[in-house]
């Protein structure tokens, strides 16, 4: 089953951004990943909580593929980095409708 990274980052520190950037990237594709959205261009509906500076979706092939993303020792530098100068969630979302109502692709 599919698995979406969905991120919120408030960046308070950029000294990390370029160089997570450019890094980054390939090892998420390396992982089978792949990015449906990287931006701050967020259009809110509703809530009351503050837009995030970058709003981020990531898909990869599983839940496996993500956590092996996320926990690899060639990302671990770049999520400290991205931990001391940013605040926000990073959160992993299986690619189903729970309700099983709606059809949701493989």
């Amino acid at each position: 089953m599919k698995c979406y990274a969905v991120a919120e980052i408030v960046v308070t520190d950029r000294v990390w951004v370029k160089d997570y950037i450019q890094k980054v990237t390939p090892m998420v594709e390396a992982h089978g990943g792949r990015y449906l959205a990287r931006t701050g261009r967020v259009e809110k509906l509703e809530g009351e909580r503050p837009l995030p500076h970058t709003f981020l979706i990531l898909e990869f092939p599983s839940r496996e593929a993500a956590r092996g993303f996320y926990e690899s020792p060639e990302y671990r530098p770049f999520r400290e980095a991205r931990l001391a100068g940013s605040i926000g969630d990073f959160v992993l979302v299986p690619g189903e409708d729970a309700s099983g109502v709606a059809r949701v692709p493989d």
